[in-house]
């Protein structure tokens, strides 16, 4: 759908052109109604029209100025003008300002028609045009991209073939100096950053493009740029760190220049500021580097796990992230901290006790690689978070590890004294473990309660007996610990279905009875 805008000062006029318009053509436009020049320019500037219908002689604003201003903006419409006879020098001056089409009043309706679908068919090819340039830049853009990832991605790559791939991409191997920029984008879906830098820096006539991570990667004639963008950007609500490297000179320096950007924007994870901020390789490539890392406090602190002092965890951790110290030093210092964490504490978990949760692996996949936090902040909070997870995960694998065993040993001791009166406290005292404790713990390991568990030990015995010994039925109630033969054939019948004397005679019909020999 076209925006098309009609202007003139008789309201009659207006409405008839817009009812004449929107019969001939439903839904093709989007109809705007202004009575004078200064509210048409009004309005298209709100809203940008496609086309403009204006009379030439209004009050205030007439025609030829509102057409000289339209031709001012960066994008004017497709203009029309309508005219009586005496307008004629009106009418020459109009087209001298490249009006599409000249109407004479009273408005004929076929001619009307005509001239719109002439401007209707310029419009459609202007957009065609549009596009093919539009895809025919993106492509070059593409290409240039890609030939200086290419030369940013491999270290080994000799100079001339440097220098001919950077002409390929439009970077002149003799230009004047320049500095490479990293943006890393804090941006929504919209992509609105990306848009801002590329017309920013294209309008500088420097090189922009995107890097294998996405960030954008400008080469800027001078450090006043960079600034300058970066205050644009938070000008309109938006994030962005750069990173902006040493001046370099040629295209044998381009790799040198990017690794350096890279390396002064790691130092945006340290000093997070609102919108963004621009650091410099100049200002960070003196900074101490870092001194042996303190290998015993994380030794310490992987000791700590399981333990159950989570005030002592936190202590060490921040102990160790002293943000101070930090600061001071290179960011390579933060680096093999981040990594000490990941081999000497976290990985040596997941080795003595196996995977975590999916909770804990969850949290630990963010913090794994340090920049996947926004700030230092953010990772150490994550971190501590990930330890004190540890600590109780590692402290339920002992305790799991410590009631296992103990287990084992009650259902071994059950396992052999069957045949006793056997109860709950006379177990859980042989495994010296306490009464409520144990009997959780008994179920779980289990699967059932303390006497149901018993009962179905004593009827296995039983059954045994009743198939390969002859065995009266109160005789083998006793041997299996039961105080009454009433209660054997209870429980009997409770897990079998039939009596201790049915489910003999049916095992001895199946397999013979023993010695050949029938129950009595």
């Amino acid at each position: 759908m076209y925006r098309l805008l009609i202007v003139d000062d008789e309201r009659n006029i207006r409405i008839g052109l817009k009812a004449m318009i929107e019969r001939e053509y439903p839904s093709r436009f989007s109809i705007g109604l202004a009575a004078g020049g200064e509210e048409a320019l009004e309005m298209h500037r709100a809203e940008k029209a496609d086309i403009v219908v204006t009379d030439i002689r209004m009050p205030g604003m007439d025609g030829l100025e509102l057409i000289r201003k339209l031709g001012e903006l960066p994008f004017p419409p497709a203009v029309m003008i309508l005219s009586g006879y005496d307008d004629f020098q009106y009418a020459k001056e109009a087209i001298a300002h490249k009006v599409r089409e000249y109407l004479l009043k009273p408005i004929v309706r076929e001619e009307l028609f005509r001239a719109l679908n002439r401007m209707i068919a310029e419009l459609r090819q202007e957009e065609q045009v549009a596009r093919e340039l539009e895809a025919l830049g993106k492509y070059r853009e593409e290409q240039a991209a890609d030939q200086l990832n290419y030369i940013l991605l491999h270290p080994d790559i000799p100079e001339d073939e440097i220098d001919r791939r950077c002409a390929k991409a439009g970077l002149d191997p003799a230009a004047a100096p320049y500095c490479v920029a990293v943006v890393r984008k804090e941006d929504p879906p919209s992509g609105t950053l990306a848009q801002l830098a590329e017309a920013y820096w294209k309008s500088r006539q420097s090189i922009c493009f995107e890097d294998k991570d996405r960030n954008l990667v400008v080469l800027a004639g001078d450090e006043t740029a960079v600034t300058d963008f970066a205050r644009d950007v938070q000008g309109k609500g938006l994030r962005a760190d750069i990173g902006v490297s040493l001046k370099a000179a040629g295209a044998a320096q381009l790799k040198r220049g990017y690794q350096e950007a890279k390396q002064a924007l790691k130092y945006a994870f340290l000093h997070a500021r609102p919108g963004g901020g621009v650091f410099y390789y100049a200002d960070v490539r003196r900074l101490p580097k870092p001194d042996p890392i303190p290998e015993e406090l994380f030794r310490r602190l992987a000791n700590l796990l399981g333990t159950g002092r989570k005030q002592d965890i936190k202590e060490l951790w921040h102990e160790i992230m002293d943000l101070g110290e930090i600061k001071r030093r290179d960011i390579a210092y933060l680096e093999r901290l981040s990594r000490m964490l990941n081999e000497m504490v976290i990985d040596r978990v997941f080795a003595d006790y196996g995977e975590a949760s999916v909770e804990i692996l969850k949290i630990y996949k963010k913090i794994g690689y340090l920049y996947h936090s926004e700030t230092v902040y953010g990772y150490i909070h994550d971190a501590e978070a990930l330890l004190l997870r540890l600590d109780d995960y590692v402290k339920d694998v002992k305790e799991a590890h410590v009631g296992h065993a103990e287990m084992k040993a009650a259902v071994d001791y059950i396992r052999e004294h069957y045949d006793k009166p056997l109860n709950m406290a006379t177990v859980s005292n042989h495994v010296s473990l306490n009464y409520s404790y144990f009997s959780e713990t008994f179920k779980q390991f289990t699967g059932m309660s303390f006497v149901p568990y018993v009962k179905k030990i004593r009827i296995e015995k039983a059954k045994e007996l009743l198939e390969h010994s002859h065995g009266k039925v109160y005789e083998i109630a006793a041997q299996v610990g039961f105080e009454s033969v009433k209660q054997f054939n209870r429980v009997f019948r409770e897990h079998e279905g039939i009596s201790p004397m049915e489910y003999r005679e049916k095992a001895w019909a199946h397999a013979g009875a023993p010695n050949g020999s029938k129950a009595k």
